[in-house]
């Protein structure tokens, strides 16, 4: 399985936005916003937001197996 890729959107909790189409990292504030261009500051929040969509995705899989029914009768973990 290939790396999750980070969704265009909001950063949860943070003042930070990928546009979508552009992989623009964009820091939007109540007076505006403004393009972010450090290349090490982008590529600090590629790997973030790739982490987040990772951990995304691994709840997401524990959720899908928590609702499988399991083959072994038992009904689930201890």
């Amino acid at each position: 399985m290939s790396a999750p890729t980070p969704r265009p959107g909001r950063l949860p909790r943070s003042p930070v936005v990928l546009r979508d189409g552009h992989g623009q990292w964009w820091l939007v504030s109540g007076a505006g916003s403004i393009l972010a261009t450090d290349p090490a500051f982008t590529s600090t929040l590629d790997d973030f937001a790739t982490a987040v969509a990772a951990a995304d995705q691994a709840v997401a899989d524990l959720h899908a197996r928590q609702n499988t029914p399991s083959g072994s009768g038992a009904g689930g973990v201890r």
